[in-house]
């Protein structure tokens, strides 16, 4: 009879250990996992990022989806702009900087005041997460003729 009351205080102690542990797991994989997608002070040209400062601060999230062969047209920014590439493959032409192939699951910061287009090189929609950090009364995007 005794052995059976320790075996049975053992198998209580037992449950309420793993019980326990199995709470801690639990808890550990219920919090949010954080991966880190860039973590820079420069743009993809290695321009030192700067923030427009004469006016109040405006925060402007887009999610951008170029059709296959489709161009964003030349262009700039005036405001520094994180980029995470959802879908597809995106090239974009720098000029005299160079083109950059960007593919599913690439991050980036885009270069500022620099003129580039974009192109949808991929064989499926590209789909752009796209967040400029600007300005009240800053165009986040500037559109520029073709160059010469």
């Amino acid at each position: 009879m005794r052995t059976k009351r320790i075996a049975l205080v053992i198998g209580a102690a037992a449950l309420s250990g793993l019980s326990f542990w199995a709470g801690l797991s639990t808890a550990r994989e219920s919090a949010p996992k954080v991966e880190i997608l860039q973590s820079t002070s420069k743009t993809i040209l290695g321009q030192p990022i700067s923030y427009p400062t004469e006016k109040p601060a405006k925060v402007t999230a887009a999610l951008i989806t170029m059709q296959p062969g489709q161009t964003t047209g030349w262009h700039l920014h005036e405001v520094p702009l994180f980029g995470y590439l959802l879908e597809g493959e995106i090239t974009v032409d720098y000029g005299e900087h160079g083109k950059r192939v960007y593919k599913k699951g690439d991050s980036l910061v885009e270069a500022i005041r620099t003129p580039h287009d974009g192109t949808s090189t991929g064989s499926v929609p590209a789909r752009l997460v796209a967040v400029f950090m600007g300005a009240k009364g800053v165009k986040n995007t500037v559109k520029l003729p073709a160059p010469k």
